[in-house]
């Protein structure tokens, strides 16, 4: 049967295919729109079999939600182009829809599928890279940023003795100002008891070899020592960092102001950092 240039665009919009092989297709399957999509499809998962080897390097991070749910997801692709690409991110937002709606912490196979579809379309290979749904319970509130490039982004678990403190606008601008902070200075950990007893006794040892030559008494040397480790939890723990909103004083202080001037005591329960082709 004849195959008309309507026919042809008009899969070529669906699948993304070239104009040669979605007449090709049509020809093949007697100008049945919905057997050539499905062959056009075919072809082209067995292309991005040949490609799930090479690297994903780029990607893009989003989260959907609010301050009780919130559903992160990851995907990965080969190139940036792509990665910027519109198509790309709104597949990626379908993702953490999908999510959010579902509550999962592991990539379903419908999400799989409708990256596939994608990576069928653009020729490239790309996955779900990570997804996870964290929810606050009663007694907490969480937070969320996504850098404006995609590629790294942060959440935050802060509970409270009085949970009406939540509803304070400046509670809730130090909230937010922690996931620009967690984004901005890439903590390593939440607090010092979360740093494992043999990293600071290494980090100890380096620093006492550090300071062996000094032409000082032993316990000035100690002290030197000493504080060098407490400089170094300023840089690894996010508790103990210089605020991002205020350098001056640690996150932890300015939680406690902010705590003080809502009537209530605010605690950071979890932080999360993310960045794309972590553990890839």
């Amino acid at each position: 049967m004849a195959i008309t240039a309507e026919q042809v665009k008009a899969l070529r919009d669906i699948t993304g295919a070239g104009m040669m092989d979605c007449k090709k297709a049509l020809v093949e399957t007697d100008g049945d729109a919905k057997a050539a999509e499905k062959l056009l499809k075919e072809r082209g998962l067995a292309a991005v079999e040949k490609r799930t080897d090479r690297a994903t390097g780029e990607g893009v991070l989003v989260i959907k939600g609010d301050d009780k749910k919130i559903a992160f997801a990851e995907l990965l692709c080969e190139t940036d182009f792509v990665a910027k690409n519109a198509d790309f991110i709104q597949v990626a937002q379908q993702v953490a829809e999908m999510v959010f709606n579902s509550e999962v912490n592991e990539a379903s196979e419908e999400q799989k599928a409708l990256v596939l579809d994608l990576a069928t379309r653009v020729r490239e290979n790309m996955s779900v890279h990570r997804v996870a749904c964290i929810k606050a319970d009663a007694h907490s509130t969480l937070g969320h940023y996504v850098h404006h490039d995609k590629r790294t982004a942060a959440a935050i678990v802060v509970s409270s003795d009085n949970p009406d403190a939540f509803a304070n606008e400046e509670v809730k601008k130090f909230v937010h100002d922690c996931c620009l902070h967690i984004v901005a200075y890439t903590p390593s950990y939440l607090r010092q008891e979360d740093v494992a007893a043999s990293y600071i006794e290494e980090q100890r040892a380096l620093f006492t070899k550090q300071v062996e030559t000094l032409d000082k008494p032993e316990n000035v040397k100690k002290g030197i020592v000493e504080g060098k480790i407490k400089k170094h939890f300023s840089e690894i723990c996010f508790l103990d960092q210089p605020f991002v909103d205020n350098e001056k004083i640690s996150v932890n202080a300015a939680m406690t102001e902010v705590g003080k001037k809502a009537g209530a005591t605010l605690k950071i329960e979890k932080i999360y950092l993310w960045k794309v082709g972590e553990n890839a």
